[in-house]
This record gives structure tokens, C-alpha cells and sequence, in this order.
């Protein structure tokens, strides 16, 4: 593994060139009025003169753009440093309305005054992140689905439409195009270290930025338009996102206390002799550092993302002797990211070796499992998505979250620190963080969601037996049940099958007692969704499994909400008197329906709990039986797709709900009795 003190850069050469060196070569000083008219607006035509082609393809020639920009953003750089922030305010504060985040604009101005390099940095990657959300905004005036990638949006005609394709050609040399500066990849993917960002470009961006609120507002008066800016993404249940609950941090509240001043600043010593920080990017640790103990959290996150990210790559590269992958890739590759980082594969089919440095499988789940629930998957937060692509508000970012990222990033500063550091590791305060992220399991895997979902469901039926109803002797004997005995006959169904599932239930659900009540318990389905199930690398059977059971349980949810529902407005109805003939018949057997309508839904809740602890050993059989089980599993699904239009308020339908219920009894009965159902399938 590379010693961090000896790496010097993680530029690439023709990178580091462009970046720090090709925009100075030009020593000529460059008259500010050239671009500036006297109303302080850009000349954007002088500005776009700069901009060299190609003479084969006419395409942006980005080492002529660059050299030539470079004493214009010098001029820019100077300009901007000779007023005070009262002139500015005055002058350019109302063209950066319509980014929507005015104020993250003016701090950049603030930064651009004292020109400390990591500020520089962060300051460049929340401009580039509110600029993107901007753009991506003005492109819905003429178009849907805003492209996900910058370098796309930069590109679009509905943009060029706008600003016009010059202006456009501007913007790509200095972010979005692979060929350019590329200012925002490398900045948030934490290839760039403090010094090599130069304050120049930082201040040309505002400046450009400032040029396009007032293209924009040309371009809105003549059009008649009026520029709707997205909601932002809000975190919700932001307990879900404690990554470190359990018996050493029980609650949230203790969490917010927990990651204090004594503990950060065990931190800062950790940063300065962990082998998992590079020596050029120190600065990035204790600035991020320093920002969540001066309550800036979304500064702190945005800073530490891209350094959780160099930091494994160099891990990554050690361990899969590639060391020239830790420098940036040319335009013609690809950059090595989290997402290559974290996958089971490289690009070249053999297998990533980065699990192979973890040795403990404890360290290799909080490193993957988070990195996972917090980054990738879909359901989760995708905490470096939403902040470099704009979507989340800066001003309001949640402590709960910065809280996740901060403690998940000491105890990898822990884990590859010297042995000579075993104080600090076995310290009071840091010894049950570790602890916690060794119990880490996965929250947002589509594995983890059906458990909750199922875990949901459950309490939604459980709470049936307080719904109001009628006296028994209300309820009439109804033509056709012939004394409920239909609704009896399926519930002794249900206890045959539930007696032939005990083989598969723990060992203390066993009992020579079947009712139903005794089996079908919450408490059984919270002991099966505690067992650990492999979430990482699942391959693509399983993940056609675990979708399968989670619309099954879904709609099984979505059934006991409407007949709570409809159970509530029916009694309240009969109270009152409002029913008429036909509609005190159906509600009579809605109130019998139920009676086997929970055990039917709660067994099918158990048998989605069972299927899914054994989940990897269907999949591992023949094709075959694999594809006779997800014709099971959607003829399942097809029932309770149909339980859902039976019990909707506008069918009603109760005797149908029994005939299909009979029938899909008897099918998970022979099913069962073939041995084709998944827990048959694992023994």
C-alpha cells in the first residue's frame, strides 16, 4: 500500500497540467471593462470570444479555451477583491436569484476575500452543485426529465436554446466536459487537494453565474416564462438514518450528544496519523472537522464525502495493484469511484480484492454496508447524489445525517491507524462508536425494506381486533355460509398449513399448540426479520425474489388499511342509520370476511418471512424449480392483487373474497405438499 506522505498528487499529469499551470501561461493583464459593460452587466460576446475550435470538427478546443480564459478569470479574480461586499451585494446579489440559493452565491464572494484553499474548494463545490440545479431547472422550461449527468445538461439544445451555444461552450471548459478544467468532478470525487485549485476559476464561475441570471432574465420577459424551481429532497424518518443505534447509542438523542468536542477532537489526532488520510488533503479533514463543531453540517459532509472516497481508492488500488488508478483518468477512461470501489467485480471480471485489507467481516460490513445504505441504493438517503447534484437544501441539512457520516468516517480513521495508537482506539468515547459500526446492518437493501414492510403490515392487522363492530347476535346468519362454515373451513386450512411451516419456524415456535392466535404472532415474524441475511453483491435471483415479496406484502398492507378503513365508515354508518338494505347485508359479511381474512393475510406475511431467510438457497437450485417457484410466488401475488379489488370501497366484494381465498389456500397447500415452496426447496 503507497504511504500516503509520498503521494504529492492525485492529478494526473495532463489533469494537473490543465488545471494548475495551462491558465497561467498567458502573462498579458486583462482589462476587467473588456467584459463588464458599465451597469456591471457580462459582455458575454467578449467573454465568448475566447473560446478556440477545433478546425476539424469545429468542436471546443478546451487547451486553446483554457490558456486563453486564463487572464481573464485573473482579471475576474482581482476585480471581484477590489469591491467591498456591500458593492457586490448591490450590484450582483439579484442576478443570482434565480439559483434559488442567493446566499451560498454572496459566501463564495466572502471566501474569494481571503482566498484560503480549502474554502476555495468547498465554496467551488457548492457553487457547481446550486449552478447544476439551476440549469437543470431552466432546462425544464423547455423539456422534461432533466438529465442526470452535467456533462449532458451542459450539452442539451434546451439549454443552448436559452443561453445560447457559445454561452453554453463557456461553461463545459470549466465544468462538465471530461476535456475541460472539469472543476466539479475532480473536486467531488477528491481528486484535487487545496492547492491545486486556483481562486481564479472560483471567482470566474461566480462570475459566470452572475451572467447567466441576467441572460435568463431577458430571456423570461421575452417568452412570458416564469422559472419553477424543483422542490428540494427533505430527509424523513430521520431515525432510520442512525447508523449506530443498539445497546452502546440507544437513542438518537444520545447520538446528537454523543459526537462531541472530547471525541472530535480524538478525531483531529486520528486524521494526522491514520494511513487511511492522505497527507495533501489533511486540510479537507480538519476543515470538515471544524465545520461540524461550528454547526455548518452540510460543509462538513460535502467536505468529508470526497476524502471517504480518495481514501478507499487508495485501498482499492493497493489492493488490486493498480496504483495509477489512483490518480484521475483521461478523458478517454473512466474515473475509479465509489461505485467501482464497492462492486464484487472490476471492469476486467476478476474479483475486487478491497475486502481482502478489511480482515475483519465486522469492519467489512460497516464499510460496505453503509457506504451502500447511504450512497447507492435508491430507498436510502444517496447522501452524494442529492448534495452534489443540488438537491438538497445547504441551509437546512440535518445534523442527524452529518452525525452518520462523521462517526462512520472516525471509526475508518480508527481502523487504519498504528498499532501505537491502541490508547486512542480503546478510549472511553471511542471504543463503543466501534463497537456500534461492528453491529452495522444494511437499512435500505431491498432485503432490509421488505422486513420493514413486513413488520408494518403485521402491526397494521394486528390493531383488527380493535376495530368497532357489532355484537355477534347483530350479525345475522347470512345465506350461503350456512353458519360461518365456509369461514371455518378456511381457517382450519390455514391451521394445516401453518402446522406443516412449524418444521421451518425457531425451535421455540414449535409446539404440539396449532391455533393460529399462538402462531401467527408478531413476535415470530420480528425474531425471522432479525436473522442476518447476506445483502451485498445479491445476485439478480434473489433481487427477482425479494421484489416479488415485496409487492405481495405491500399489497397485503394495502388491504388491511381498506378494510380498516371501511370497517370504521361502516360502523359509524350502522350507528347512525344511514345504511340502506343491501349495503347492512354486505356488512355483515365484511365483519365475517375478517374473521379469516386476518390469519390468511398474517400467513401470508409468515410465509414472505420465511421465503426471505431463505432466500439464497432457491436461488442456488435448478432452473427449473426456480422457475416454478416465481410462478408460485406471482400466482400469490396475484391474489392479493385481487384481495385489493375486492376490498376496495367501491367493490365490496365478500363472497368473491372467500371463493379466491379458498382456492388460493388449496394451491399453497399442494404447493407446500410438492415440496416446491422455497423453505422446501433449502432442505
Amino acid at each position: 500500500m503507497a504511504l500516503p506522505d509520498s503521494i504529492t498528487t492525485c492529478l494526473s499529469q495532463p489533469v494537473h497540467y490543465a488545471i494548475c499551470k495551462l491558465g497561467f501561461e498567458k502573462k498579458d493583464t486583462y482589462d476587467i471593462n473588456n467584459i463588464l459593460s458599465g451597469s456591471g452587466e457580462v459582455c458575454w460576446q467578449a467573454v465568448t470570444e475566447h473560446v478556440c475550435y477545433l478546425e476539424s470538427d469545429q468542436g471546443v478546443d478546451y487547451i486553446k479555451s483554457i490558456r486563453s480564459l486564463g487572464p481573464v478569470c485573473e482579471s475576474v479574480n482581482s476585480y471581484f477583491k477590489s469591491l467591498t461586499k456591500e458593492q457586490f451585494v448591490i450590484q450582483y446579489a439579484s442576478w443570482f436569484h434565480w439559483t434559488n440559493c442567493t446566499e451560498v452565491f454572496l459566501e463564495v464572494f466572502d471566501v474569494l476575500q481571503y482566498t484560503q484553499t480549502t474554502e476555495v474548494a468547498l465554496s467551488l463545490m457548492k457553487l457547481t452543485s446550486c449552478l447544476e440545479r439551476a440549469l437543470g431547472d431552466v432546462y425544464l422550461l423547455k423539456g422534461n426529465d432533466c438529465p442526470f449527468l452535467l456533462r449532458d445538461l451542459l450539452a442539451s439544445e434546451q439549454l443552448a436554446d436559452v443561453f445560447g451555444q457559445a454561452v453554453m461552450n463557456v461553461l463545459r471548459v470549466f465544468i462538465g466536459s471530461p476535456h475541460g478544467l472539469n472543476l466539479r468532478n475532480v473536486l467531488w470525487h477528491g481528486f484535487a487537494s487545496p492547492q491545486e485549485i486556483p481562486a481564479k476559476y472560483c471567482a470566474m464561475l461566480l462570475f459566470l453565474s452572475a451572467g447567466l441570471g441576467q441572460l435568463l432574465q431577458t430571456y423570461l420577459l421575452q417568452t412570458k416564462s416564469v422559472l419553477v424551481h424543483r422542490p428540494y429532497v427533505i430527509f424523513t424518518s430521520l431515525e432510520e438514518l442512525d447508523a449506530f443505534p443498539g445497546k452502546y447509542l440507544t437513542t438518537r438523542k444520545f447520538l446528537l450528544s454523543y459526537l462531541n468536542n472530547e471525541i472530535l477532537s480524538i478525531a483531529e489526532e486520528l486524521v494526522k496519523l491514520s494511513s487511511f488520510v492522505l497527507k495533501i488533503m489533511l486540510p479537507f479533514w480538519i476543515a470538515a472537522l471544524t465545520a461540524f463543531k461550528q454547526s455548518r453540517y452540510a460543509d462538513s459532509v460535502i467536505l468529508l464525502l470526497p476524502q471517504l472516497e480518495v481514501g478507499l481508492r487508495l485501498l482499492f488500488t493497493a489492493t488490486n495493484k493498480c496504483p495509477n488508478r489512483l490518480l484521475t483518468a483521461e478523458s478517454s477512461a473512466l474515473y475509479t469511484t465509489f461505485d467501482e470501489m464497492l462492486a464484487k467485480h472490476l471492469d476486467n471480471e476478476e474479483v475486487n480484492q478491497l475486502p481482502v485489507v478489511l480482515e475483519e467481516p465486522a469492519m467489512e460490513s460497516i464499510l460496505k454496508d453503509f457506504l451502500w445504505d447511504f450512497l447507492n441504493h435508491q430507498e436510502g438517503p444517496r447522501i452524494r447524489d442529492r448534495l452534489s447534484h443540488g438537491e438538497i437544501n445547504l441551509e437546512t441539512f440535518p445534523r442527524e445525517v452529518a452525525n452518520q457520516i462523521v462517526g462512520f468516517a472516525i471509526t475508518i480513521l480508527c481502523r487504519f491507524s498504528d498499532e501505537d495508537m491502541f490508547s486512542l482506539k480503546e478510549n472511553m468515547v471511542i471504543k463503543p462508536l466501534m463497537n456500534c459500526a461492528s453491529c452495522y446492518q444494511s437499512r435500505f437493501h431491498p432485503v432490509s425494506r421488505l422486513k420493514k414492510q413486513v413488520l408494518e403490515c403485521m402491526k397494521s392487522i394486528h390493531l383488527w381486533p380493535e376495530l368497532p363492530t357489532l355484537p355477534e347476535e347483530q350479525v345475522q346468519k347470512i345465506k350461503g355460509l350456512e353458519g360461518n362454515a365456509e369461514a371455518n373451513t378456511l381457517i382450519l386450512m390455514i391451521s394445516e398449513i401453518i402446522s406443516q411451516l412449524q418444521h421451518y419456524m425457531p425451535q421455540n415456535y414449535c409446539s404440539s399448540d396449532d391455533s393460529i392466535s399462538s402462531v401467527l404472532t408478531e413476535r415470530l415474524l420480528v425474531e425471522l426479520c432479525d436473522a442476518r441475511i447476506c445483502t451485498l453483491y445479491s445476485p439478480r435471483p434473489v433481487l427477482e425474489v425479494v421484489v416479488l415479496l415485496r409487492k405481495i406484502s405491500a399489497q397485503c398492507h394495502q388491504v388491511s388499511q381498506q378494510v380498516t378503513a371501511g370497517a370504521g365508515l361502516r360502523y359509524t354508518q350502522w350507528v347512525n342509520k344511514t345504511l340502506r338494505s343491501r349495503q347492512r347485508h354486505n356488512y355483515r359479511r365484511m365483519l365475517n370476511s375478517i374473521k379469516f381474512l386476518s390469519p390468511v393475510l398474517q400467513l401470508i406475511l409468515l410465509l414472505t418471512t420465511l421465503e426471505l431467510v431463505n432466500v439464497h438457497s432457491v436461488c442456488k437450485k435448478n432452473p427449473f424449480d426456480y422457475q416454478q417457484y416465481l410462478k408460485f410466488l406471482k400466482s400469490v401475488l396475484q391474489y392479493t392483487e385481487n384481495l385489493v379489488t375486492y376490498t376496495s370501497p367501491e367493490k365490496n366484494k365478500w363472497d368473491e373474497t372467500m371463493e379466491l381465498t379458498k382456492k388460493t389456500l388449496i394451491k399453497i397447500r399442494k404447493i407446500s405438499d410438492r415440496k416446491l415452496m422455497l423453505m422446501h426447496l433449502a432442505t
